[in-house]
């Protein structure tokens, strides 16, 4: 009775963002559809400590393929769409998922070209609780979170360039910010990460 007991216990217990992520790995591969998490679960990935079940991936839709066809896919791996009007998906280049077994909301975000791009061929593949998935690249992250500019995402990079500076590519964010500054018609961008970064190095 003890050996099982033991042996029991020691079976890995998977989270249920990892149970997400295994799901939509298998459905995403299935259909050889690129893509990558970001967001919250990504800077947690990297280091950073956050309480959230928000879970939100980048996916590169395939041109010469209905959408309804690859959201049937995604439905067969046990994703439900949180609505089903096809104008919102058009309009926000959002999917609201659920995922049935462990009712966490998921976000897939329809990647654009270019930058977007850019970011999906950079991903690393890297663990979450054993399932090992494409994560966006951390200095991309950065990137995304400066250009989010919400409090919590700006909380995130200084925990990032505390947690993770020898990863981060200082250059290639400060590049990015100041490409992305000239197409929104921004100066906000770098200065911001400027500051974020001397607060977490300081």
């Amino acid at each position: 009775m003890s050996m099982c007991a033991s042996a029991w216990t020691a079976l890995p217990v998977r989270s249920p963002v990892a149970d997400l992520l295994a799901d939509l790995a298998a459905a995403l591969g299935a259909q050889g559809i690129p893509w990558y998490l970001f967001g919250a679960q990504a800077a947690i990935v990297y280091g950073v400590a956050r309480l959230t079940a928000d879970v939100d991936v980048t996916v590169q839709a395939p041109a010469n393929r209905p959408v309804a066809e690859w959201i049937a896919a995604l439905e067969a791996h046990r994703f439900q769409p949180r609505f089903r009007d096809p104008a919102f998906l058009a309009q926000t280049r959002v999917l609201p998922l659920v995922h049935d077994p462990t009712g966490l909301p998921v976000d897939l975000v329809l990647a654009g070209p270019g930058l977007e791009e850019e970011f999906l061929a950079r991903a690393r593949r890297l663990s979450v609780d054993g399932v090992v998935v494409p994560v966006v690249d951390v200095s991309d992250l950065v990137i995304l979170k400066v250009l989010a500019a919400r409090p919590k995402d700006l909380d995130d990079v200084a925990a990032l360039l505390r947690v993770q500076a020898d990863l981060i590519d200082d250059a290639r964010v400060r590049q990015v910010l100041a490409m992305l500054e000239e197409a929104l018609g921004q100066s906000d961008l770098v200065p911001e990460f400027e500051r974020l970064r001397a607060q977490a190095l300081g």
